[in-house]
């Protein structure tokens, strides 16, 4: 590929710099389910869209439903009261069931059936004005304008979206302190796309670290939430705008099989890392900085609360944007992201960029702190100006000629101009001044006193006012309709800033994961459609940034054979380390990210599945087992051919004859499923898997083990996986190493090889037969020194004090 040279775009400086406002996002949602299909609406109150999700086959579970709704953690759905027991039982589950804690459970609002009526729907959506179609369109033409966004052809959505539009203005979200008049701002409607997308639940999400919550360490910061923790989300967050974080932690939480989407992105990656373009990196990092948060100023512009900052913001995303497509239009059209930046990033842009240049001035803005405009925008405006501008010396002159017909006894005096009063004569108070009655002063009439001063109207204060009238006031009115004329049509051009934010959010992601690539050495992976994949020297992405040496291991699966690979080793050997890298480098491959190895080719995959970790909850009420047997019962009756399984330690929670049992009776399930089977990799201590041959000779299986080392009475451990069976877990080495008394590993090994060998145990506390000896003549020796002829011997009581106590230790 061509060398490509850029121009950096310098930023014009404003004068202060501006922090940008944080709100608090809500989604509400509005859900119909009929005759075996589902719609979905959901408004986002942090880009003030509407996103509707077209009607969708779902089974009688309403599987997929669920997983939009745990994707889209809505704070309300709304549905309508008459309903289906499919979805009323999806609704009860939905807010019985456990929750994180960062979630909580969505509040389930009913609504009238005849509220999601489908004229009903349509004629909410048609008599709604909504700021981005411009004013100047007939009925007509609104109507044409809102078919080519909306699906009027999908009656399910037309209804939802009815009810969320009747749910939003009684809610009223958003302003809910504001006039009745005002309405919920709708900015925009996005199609909402669940597709292509590879199954995984939250277990898969939680044990190989995609997201990983920490309470913040900060204690001013506690009650605001979590932080990101060291996660694979933590990691190749390298983000510089906003909407980069949000798209990025989207697309972990979507991971698609679309081969087509992904190798776009690898395309892009595979730019930004070539050597030549690393200026043309720089200067769209740069560019990507200023990008602000322009759904939340466009909202504040439909509510008129728009703040001097805001403007501010939006000059420098607009400047921004134009310089990202002028980058992107020197670089190669065939990279189809940068064709879409440059087509999309219209001429719009530059338009709202100027009109805001030739109006708003920011220096006086930030002075007054309110919006003005510059001079030679209104002649009416820079008239009053100069008046304003030159009264001061005018009023001096007036107050001269006041002082002229007071009172002798008055030393000073001056004329003052009062925003809604008007102007007034100052008086300083004088020492005889103390009741109110001595404030009247003749031809004058007294208004107020304020920090000594005595204000009054005089004849020529009445005569200023009704000549030059308010002109505070009436600068501020033409200033602010101005304004309001501006946002207009600014709102009118809001599609192009609604592009903005999606593509800049796309291109900020790749830059940063073609950072994480140049910077951890990874490589492009290559799709095919066969099933299995193939992967040299990889990595765990998150072990070795924490490892001092870490060794990278091969993965190879088959798609005839090889599918099951069963790994041994002792513990601490790198087994359940494997089994995480490989289900990380196959699901950063399918986010289209650059992955941790030398090479990987990764065959067609539609879900992950894992049992790593037991996620226990008291509040479940399941034991740790029955969760472990919930995980592989998922992975048993939902996993394909295109299948990933990954299976640490199971059975390991029940009694050792039947956990090695049910591990045994999946394996073979799977084996018995031929080429339909997933791609298992399953690591385990049972070594009486093996040994009991409990499992039939299949090209499918593959016993692999950790690399290990006996040297004297210390392990060594390789982490290098290898061809070959385990029988030993060398778990008296573990346990040196965790520090557990020599004398508790030594009898624990010695009981070991007694039950390896079938020997009887033997106890360590019986007594030898040489105490027993000793024992038994110090009781015969007590018994005869007795003296029987004796009349006060108690035989009993000697024998409870003397030989009981004997007897029982000896036994």
């Amino acid at each position: 590929m061509s060398s490509t040279s850029t121009t950096s775009c310098p930023l014009p400086s404003l004068l202060v710099p501006e922090q940008e406002d944080q709100e608090c996002s809500e989604t509400h949602m509005s859900v119909l389910w009929y005759a075996g299909q589902f719609a979905v609406t959901y408004y986002d109150t942090e880009d003030c869209s509407v996103y509707f999700m077209p009607d969708t086959p779902d089974n009688e579970d309403l599987d997929l439903l669920q997983k939009v709704v745990e994707e889209v953690h809505p704070q309300c759905i709304v549905t309508s009261a008459k309903q289906d027991q499919n979805i009323a039982k999806f609704l009860a589950d939905l807010t019985a069931s456990d929750s994180d804690k960062d979630v909580g459970k969505p509040e389930i609002v009913l609504f009238p059936n005849t509220d999601f009526g489908l004229e009903v729907g349509k004629q909410r959506i048609l008599s709604r004005q909504f700021p981005f179609i411009p004013s100047h369109m007939t009925s007509t033409e609104k109507i044409l304008y809102l078919s080519s966004v909306i699906p009027f052809e999908s009656p399910l959505v037309i209804r939802a979206l009815g009810g969320l539009l009747k749910f939003l203005d009684r809610r009223r979200v958003g302003i809910e302190l504001e006039e009745s008049s005002v309405v919920v701002p709708i900015l925009a409607f996005k199609k909402f796309v669940l597709s292509d997308t590879v199954n995984m639940d939250q277990d898969a999400y939680c044990v190989l670290q995609i997201f990983k919550s920490d309470i913040h360490p900060s204690v001013y910061k506690l009650s605001s939430g979590l932080k990101e923790g060291f996660s694979l989300y933590g990691i190749l967050n390298r983000c510089r705008c906003k909407w980069g974080e949000k798209l990025l932690k989207l697309w972990l939480t979507r991971p698609t099989r679309n081969l087509t989407e992904l190798n776009k992105r690898l395309d892009v990656i595979h730019f930004f890392l070539l050597a030549q373009n690393h200026e043309t990196v720089l200067t769209l990092q740069d560019c990507l900085r200023n990008i602000k948060n322009v759904p939340l100023i466009l909202k504040r512009m439909t509510l008129s609360h728009t703040k001097v900052s805001d403007w501010q913001a939006l000059y420098k995303t607009l400047y921004s944007a134009v310089c990202l497509r002028d980058t992107c239009r020197s670089l190669p059209s065939n990279i189809e992201l940068f064709q879409t930046i440059s087509r999309v990033f219209t001429d719009d842009l530059h338009y709202i960029a100027s009109l805001i240049s030739k109006v708003v001035d920011f220096e006086g803005s930030i002075s007054e702190n309110r919006f003005t405009v510059r001079p030679n925008v209104d002649p009416t405006i820079d008239e009053k100006k100069r008046r304003l501008m030159g009264l001061s010396d005018f009023l001096t002159e007036v107050a001269r000629k006041e002082l002229e017909t007071l009172d002798d006894h008055i030393p000073s005096c001056c004329v003052i101009y009062i925003p809604l009063i008007g102007f007034l004569l100052s008086i300083p108070r004088l020492p005889t001044m103390v009741e109110k009655s001595d404030f009247e002063i003749e031809g004058l009439d007294f208004m107020f006193l304020s920090e000594d001063k005595l204000h009054y109207r005089s004849a020529r204060t009445k005569e200023l006012d009704s000549l030059l009238g308010d002109l505070h006031c009436e600068i501020r009115d033409q200033e602010t309709l101005i304004m309001h004329q501006l946002q207009t049509k600014i709102l009118e051009k809001s599609d192009v800033l609604s592009s903005v934010i999606e593509y800049t959010a796309h291109l900020d992601v790749l830059l940063a994961l073609a950072v994480m690539a140049r910077e951890n050495s990874y490589c492009r992976p290559r799709f095919t459609h066969r099933h299995g994949f193939h992967i040299k020297e990889g990595r765990h992405p998150l072990m070795e940034l924490c490892a001092k040496t870490f060794v990278a291991n091969p993965v190879n699966s088959g798609e005839a054979a090889r599918r099951i690979k069963i790994i041994t080793g002792p513990n601490s050997s790198g087994k359940s380390v494997y089994l995480k890298q490989v289900g990380l480098i196959v699901f950063m491959a399918l986010i289209g990210s650059y992955v941790p190895a030398a090479e990987a080719e990764i065959g067609a995959i539609d879900g992950i599945y894992t049992r790593i970790h037991s996620r226990e909850s008291v509040s479940v009420g399941l034991s740790t087992f029955m969760i472990d047997l919930n995980q592989v019962a998922k992975a048993v009756n939902n996993a394909t051919e295109r299948s990933l399984v990954l299976i640490d330690e199971f059975g390991k929670g029940t009694n050792t004859l039947d956990g090695l049992s049910l591990l045994a009776a999946v394996l073979r399930y799977w084996i018995n499923q031929g080429t339909r089977c997933p791609q298992v990799f399953v690591s385990t201590n049972f070594h009486s898997l093996m040994q009991l041959e409990l499992l039939p000779a299949s090209p499918l299986l593959e016993y692999l083990t950790m690399e290990t080392h006996q040297d004297g009475d210390e392990l060594v451990f390789f982490y290098q996986i290898k061809q070959g069976v385990s029988t030993v877990s060398h778990a008296a080495n573990i346990a040196a190493l965790a520090g557990m008394p020599a004398k508790i590993i030594e009898r624990g090994v010695e009981v070991s090889e007694l039950i390896r060998n079938g020997k009887a145990i033997k106890r360590i506390d019986h007594p030898s037969k040489g105490d027993q000896m000793e024992k038994c003549k110090s009781v015969v020796e007590k018994f005869l020194c007795l003296d029987l002829d004796d009349p006060n011997l108690d035989l009993e009581e000697f024998m409870r004090k003397e030989v009981l106590p004997s007897a029982a230790s000896i036994l």
